[in-house]
């Protein structure tokens, strides 16, 4: 398809039908992006209005992750809700047990009458949103992993290579800041990627009942002595500056970019920001392994969103929400956006066109965070997670390792006081579910 010509004879319409008088049914879309990724999704939207007549999309920037499921959830309840809401993977399990309030995607796909295969998805990707059942529960939009970031000149002015192990990350640290960095490595999400991630990379189990995804009667087990080794480890490269805390979220993506930090592990969805930020030249690699825990990588976890339908709108406004999910879906539209942003591309078939664009060859390890999740078949440990609560379960993780951090608990002491609040916060969402 000629999609410029489609988009021109789309507007061309559109215009002639308002001209007429006769109204386009709109589809509210509240989402969690600012900035470019903001500016990116206004994008996507009017391109779909643009190649079509019958329905509008609205796209509204409401916040952060937990703020726009908070309004989305505070909207639903009042009868002011949205058609389709981006939330955050860790938000899964509070969304299943809103019973009433969601439209399983799969489900309203059918109902609309819109063909939709899941064999078109990366299973990394879609699994982590499937019931128990295999139904598809939301739509994945924005997915990505973390990664280890690298500041190549720095890294090569320093004598060393990327990092593949945690022992390579400390002399790799060292050698920077040797050479006058002023520190070797930082990291941010850091509940996501020194736990979650961590725990699926080495194959080690983070909470009972399959991660979660067995059922809501879990409990945590991520205070086992390997992670607590692990982050003793990351503790005492404090000294020296080996190792820097940066924040939580992205807050550290700055010593990275400023030439502070050479190395930092955080989402291949940064891509867009470093590539526009760092005056370097900088490269992606796999997650370090902790070789005294495993002998090879298992395979990484998801983070990033889906888009969920929202019960309690009219058959019609569906129809066309099921129509702008299928152009979301795209191989053209998905690959655009994996490409501009670091999300790694939810679709075979918007990987192969990025392949076939050339991208991993002009963008080398770019395709890093693919790899990475594709590894291997996901074990129960590695398939994801799936705890209630656990938007607020991270606040705690994020306190007990500032305490850690900070040099005021050991990583057992910290790991296991996350463990006893953490398991307080799933018995509380237990009892809310049932």
């Amino acid at each position: 398809m000629n999609f410029t010509k489609a988009a021109f004879s789309g507007v061309a319409l559109a215009s002639l039908m308002a001209g007429m008088g006769m109204a386009q049914t709109e589809i509210q879309w509240w989402h969690a992006m600012g900035g470019a990724n903001g500016e990116r999704i206004d994008k996507m939207a009017a391109d779909f209005n643009a190649s079509q007549s019958e329905y509008k999309v609205v796209p509204t920037y409401k916040g952060n992750y937990t703020e726009t499921m908070t309004a989305a959830v505070a909207a639903f309840r009042a009868k002011e809700h949205p058609h389709l809401v981006q939330v955050f993977e860790v938000g899964t399990a509070t969304m299943m047990a809103a019973k009433g309030a969601i439209y399983p995607i799969e489900q309203m796909m059918a109902d609309a009458g819109e063909g939709f295969d899941k064999s078109d998805y990366l299973p990394a990707v879609i699994s982590y949103y499937q019931t128990p059942e295999g139904e598809l529960l939301s739509m994945p939009f924005n997915s990505s992993t973390p990664v280890l970031w690298y500041n190549a000149d720095a890294l090569k002015a320093a004598g060393v290579d990327a990092p593949k192990t945690w022992d390579d990350v400390k002399a790799a640290s060292q050698a920077l800041v040797d050479s006058g960095m002023d520190c070797g490595v930082s990291f941010g999400w850091q509940s996501w990627v020194m736990i979650e991630n961590f725990s699926a990379w080495h194959d080690l189990e983070m909470g009972t009942k399959e991660n979660g995804f067995a059922g809501f009667d879990t409990e945590f087990t991520f205070n086992n002595d390997k992670v607590a080794a692990r982050l003793d480890d990351v503790a005492a490269m404090s000294d020296g500056n080996l190792f820097k805390y940066g924040g939580r979220r992205g807050d550290s993506l700055p010593m990275f970019t400023n030439g502070e930090c050479g190395m930092w592990m955080n989402s291949s969805a940064y891509y867009g920001s470093i590539k526009s930020q760092a005056g370097f030249e900088f490269g992606q690699t796999m997650l370090p392994l902790d070789t005294s825990v495993a002998d090879a990588p298992q395979n990484s976890i998801i983070g990033g969103a889906t888009l969920w339908a929202l019960a309690g709108h009219e058959a019609d406004e569906y129809k066309g929400l099921a129509q702008f999910m299928t152009y979301l879906s795209s191989a053209e539209v998905q690959a655009w956006w994996h490409q501009e942003t670091g999300y790694v591309p939810i679709t075979t078939a918007a990987y192969e066109l990025s392949k076939e664009q050339g991208f991993y060859q002009d963008n080398p390890g770019t395709d890093t965070a693919i790899q990475q999740l594709s590894l291997n078949t996901p074990t129960a440990n590695s398939r994801g997670i799936r705890f209630g609560n656990f938007v607020q379960v991270r606040d705690v993780i994020n306190e007990e390792m500032e305490a850690l951090w900070a040099g005021d608990k050991t990583a057992q002491e910290a790991l296991d006081a996350a463990a006893e609040r953490g398991n307080a916060l799933l018995r509380k969402f237990e009892r809310a579910a049932n």
